[in-house]
């Protein structure tokens, strides 16, 4: 696939090397001199120094060729009129945005984005596993009305703390996406040690999130 990514942050950057070691053609645009350098010496794809908002900006990545745009800025606003551009200027048939703030996520799906992410932790978990990016769509299209997002902090009490991912036991059908602890944000392996004050993110079917809940906390 001819895939463009549009921000080249720590979404844009994870993907542009994830999808480009999957052996999709990539082109990236970001406003940014230093991180387009750093972006082109890194990945031999197209690097378009530019803003994402822009017709011409788009034109010279390519677009009119592409197969997915990802819109991962950290601006809802720029992410929301990148994806309308894709839509409707150049007709691209799959569009994915990522969704800053959660509040937001109704305006991107009524106005006809195809996937409105509002969190990075689906997708950092996606590329961790090495799925494609046509799986990904899949995953987070089926997620609409059957998977639920959650998202809490770890309690000094809770009766995991100290031990590794490997040693707990999710509900079926969940997945733990991500851990934020402090400024950082990773992806969980086994042997990741859990802390008091983690904000843990999990995905998990609709009406099994206290099932996941009840994993991770202090019974009451």
């Amino acid at each position: 696939m001819y895939i463009i990514i549009v921000g080249a942050g720590n979404v844009g950057h994870y993907l542009a090397h994830r999808l480009f070691g999957d052996k999709h053609t990539i082109a990236l645009v970001e406003k940014e001199r230093a991180m387009c350098d750093l972006i082109g010496q890194e990945l031999d794809i197209l690097v378009v120094n530019g803003d994402g908002c822009e017709i011409s900006t788009l034109q010279a990545a390519g677009i009119e060729r592409a197969d997915v745009l990802a819109a991962v800025t950290g601006s809802d606003e720029d992410n929301l009129v990148i994806c309308q551009l894709a839509k409707e200027v150049f007709h691209i048939d799959r569009t994915v945005a990522r969704v800053n703030d959660s509040r937001n996520e109704h305006i991107f799906n009524e106005l006809g984005v195809d996937v409105p992410i509002d969190s990075t932790g689906i997708l950092a978990r996606v590329i961790e596993e090495e799925v494609s990016l046509s799986d990904f769509v899949n995953l987070v299209t089926f997620r609409k009305g059957k998977l639920a997002l959650v998202r809490f902090d770890l309690p000094a009490e809770s009766p995991i703390i100290s031990k590794k991912v490997s040693e707990v036991t999710l509900p079926v059908e969940s997945v733990l996406v991500a851990i934020v602890r402090g400024d950082s944000v990773f992806i969980p392996h086994g042997d990741t040690v859990f802390k008091p004050q983690d904000e843990i993110v999990a995905l998990t079917r609709i009406g099994e999130e206290s099932a996941v809940l009840q994993t991770f906390l202090p019974e009451m």
